[in-house]
């Protein structure tokens, strides 16, 4: 049933996933200007869209699964003073979170400085709404080595290089409900413009399994007419 299935599926054109091109994540990315318009705000002295995160163009729903892999290297320090890090974050400097909270409505986080990390959004501007209570804390190395992840709408969440710490086995992220879009960036305290350096991010996005089980019924049904007609 499960070849039959992707037969069809591929038959009919359909994919289990969606690949984007590589995207690149400037130090410079504010995840708490995602969704901002131009002037907006945040962090002290950041600016939209000068320090605004970038948006993943990949196609998903609530409850599709988000692969990630990210190479390079970014600091929190200009010029790359204070040590360039990969998109784990610099492990020689203390766990950081975001100097005023919550702010345009997307909530905190506790994660390494300099790390991957992304915040889900939903089709309206993110400060017409309260940000969440729940605060997602990636401070420790377990901590960081989940399997899967499900964070809430604007809160923003650890991504690092996409993989567990064997360094093999790639973290799914699940869109949550109301998510229409999705925003990349570094994690830093306060005052990304002087950031330097940069991630290339590539992401994959697979249907959640209700999806799956009805485009492959549709596209099942469709070869069977098919094959009564001749």
């Amino acid at each position: 049933m499960r070849r039959t299935m992707m037969t069809a599926l591929v038959a009919f054109g359909v994919t289990s996933s969606a690949w984007a091109s590589p995207i690149t994540v400037s130090g410079t990315s504010n995840p708490w200007l995602a969704g901002m318009p131009a002037g907006s705000t945040a962090s002290d002295f950041d600016t939209a869209p000068a320090q605004s995160p970038v948006e993943v163009p990949v196609f998903f729903v609530p409850g599709d699964a988000i692969w990630f892999s990210a190479t390079g290297a970014t600091d929190h320090c200009d010029g790359g003073g204070c040590g360039l890090a990969g998109a784990e974050g610099d492990a020689f400097e203390p766990i950081w979170s975001h100097s005023v909270g919550a702010e345009n409505g997307i909530g905190d986080v506790i994660a390494p400085i300099d790390a991957l990390i992304g915040v889900f959004l939903g089709p309206d501007q993110p400060n017409l709404s309260a940000a969440p209570g729940a605060l997602l804390d990636f401070s420790t190395p377990a901590s960081r080595d989940f399997a899967t992840l499900s964070p809430g709408l604007k809160q923003p969440f650890f991504i690092g290089d996409g993989f567990r710490n064997d360094g093999i086995t790639q973290q799914l992220f699940i869109a949550p409900a109301g998510a229409t879009r999705l925003f990349l960036g570094t994690m830093d305290g306060y005052d990304w413009l002087n950031n330097f350096g940069s991630l290339e991010v590539t992401a994959t996005t697979t249907p959640e399994p209700t999806t799956m089980m009805l485009v492959g019924a549709g596209a099942l049904g469709a070869l069977r007419r098919r094959a009564r007609r001749r």
